[in-house]
């Protein structure tokens, strides 16, 4: 292997919507962080059954539904 051209993979912390936390080795961030999950299995609709509603963060869900709208099943 090359020298100097890989990620630093390390051990981060992983806490869910439900407050259940791991750890686990990752790209992402330093050493050491944490990163809080908006969206897991406990609340993504893939899982749960839809039960749960989108956050539309910036409007991009209502611009893709004003975009598409006509697309729509007639």
């Amino acid at each position: 292997m090359k020298e100097g051209i890989h990620p630093d993979y390390h051990v981060v912390t992983v806490e869910m919507t439900d407050g259940t936390v791991f750890q686990t080795r990752s790209t992402w961030g330093k050493e050491g962080d944490v990163l809080k999950l908006d969206i897991d299995k406990s609340s993504h609709p893939a899982w749960t059954g839809g039960n749960q509603r989108i956050i539309d963060t910036g409007g991009m869900v209502a611009r893709f539904n004003k975009r598409f709208s006509k697309f729509g099943i007639k």
